[in-house]
Formats: structure tokens, sequence, C-alpha cells
């Protein structure tokens, strides 16, 4: 089943497409943005607000957010570690 991760202001993402979060402060993540721009590849889900995350999907998507990389890779995580307790507990069901 397809876990949403929380990206900032209620927008969400496939966590099962996600291939990266990475810094929009890099040159190469730069001109990755920029040449999707004003193309339907590009989701912008901050909001107005700076960007401070790139997310790079399987679908070639770039998501882009105002919340940090590692906020969204620790929601990223939290999701599956608490699908894995819920597998343990079924288990000794």
């Amino acid at each position: 089943m397809a876990k949403l991760i929380n990206i900032g202001f209620g927008n969400v993402v496939n966590s099962q497409k996600i291939v990266a979060v990475v810094s929009p402060d890099a040159a190469p993540v730069k001109r990755m943005v920029q040449s999707v721009k004003g193309t339907r590849s590009l989701i912008d889900a901050t909001q107005g607000r700076k960007t401070k995350a790139v997310i790079v999907t399987s679908d070639d998507y770039l998501v882009l957010s105002a919340i940090q990389p590692d906020t969204i890779a620790r929601r990223f995580a939290d999701a599956y570690e608490n699908e894995n307790k819920g597998d343990k507990r079924e288990d000794h069901e």
C-alpha cells in the first residue's frame, strides 16, 4: 500500500515514487529545476515560500518543497518504521 509523506502545508507525495530528496542550492539541482520549469514535470508545493528541498520521483517529476530535506527524510523513515512495527504486532497476534 502506498504511503503518503507530508511535504509541508498539507501537500503529500507518494513515498514509493521518491528517488531522492536534495537541497536546491547545488548547481546541478538548479539546472534540473530550470530545465523542467514551465512544464508539467515540475510541481511547486512551496505555497509561495522559499524552496528548501527538491524531491525527485521515479516518474521524472520534480516536486519543490518549503521544508528541509532532513525533515522529509525523517518523515519518510518514520512512516516505514511505523509500518514495520505494525507488521511485528500482527505476527504476534
